[in-house]
């Protein structure tokens, strides 16, 4: 092995380490975050559970709140650009496939129903740590326009219709509908997320269909 092959063998190494380093702190930030919540969680705590220092914490996270909106966003960023081309081969109901795409990605872990919910009475109440959930927001709407522009196409919905804006309608009501079943399990079962995106999809068919000016 060369100088220049040995470098890049170590630098490989290094970059292992890291990620290792990262996985290991974010494991360690869900359960204090699941323990403690989103304010009684401290960035102290998360590292000593990790096995590290707090520099090796900010060393590879801003603070507290990178850590958390990593953990929301991040890994479900990974796990659902995966099931969005996985979803899309299949020739199926497109209805059905948003909503098995939103069932698959979103949390049935109610620690984390609590934490989002929790994340986002914080945000409202500082403002420095809205622009972060609102870019988090975005990217979760966006990796769904895809599906929603596909299911559009095949139920003939024309393209003046915003796909942008049936993803935002459709994250919405997956995200109070499962907080409602969390209330009242009994009344939120789990077809009527389909049975709602059908609604909202025959109201786009007739809202083409009816004729100009009516």
């Amino acid at each position: 092995m060369n100088a220049d092959e040995e470098a890049a063998g170590k630098r490989l190494t290094r970059a292992e380490s890291k990620a290792r380093t990262r996985e290991r702190l974010l494991d360690a930030a869900a359960r204090t975050f699941a323990r403690k919540g989103y304010a009684g969680a401290s960035v102290e705590e998360i590292a000593e559970s990790a096995g590290y220092s707090i520099g090796a914490l900010y060393s590879n996270f801003g603070g507290k709140q990178e850590l958390f909106l990593e953990l929301m966003a991040g890994r479900a960023s990974r796990r659902r650009r995966a099931m969005v081309a996985e979803i899309l081969q299949v020739d199926d109901d497109p209805v059905e496939a948003l909503a098995e795409l939103l069932q698959r990605t979103g949390s049935p872990d109610p620690d984390l129903m609590a934490l989002r919910a929790e994340f986002w009475l914080y945000a409202v109440r500082n403002p420095e740590a809205m622009g972060a959930l609102t870019a988090q927001r975005r990217e979760q709407i966006d990796a769904l326009v895809e599906v929603v522009s596909a299911a559009m196409s095949r139920l003939g919905i024309p393209e003046g219709a915003s796909a942008t804006a049936v993803a935002t309608v459709s994250l919405a009501m997956f995200q109070g509908l499962m907080r409602q079943r969390r209330i009242d399990p009994e009344r939120v079962s789990g077809e009527l997320l389909a049975q709602g995106l059908r609604w909202l999809f025959a109201g786009l068919q007739a809202s083409a269909a009816r004729p100009p000016g009516e």
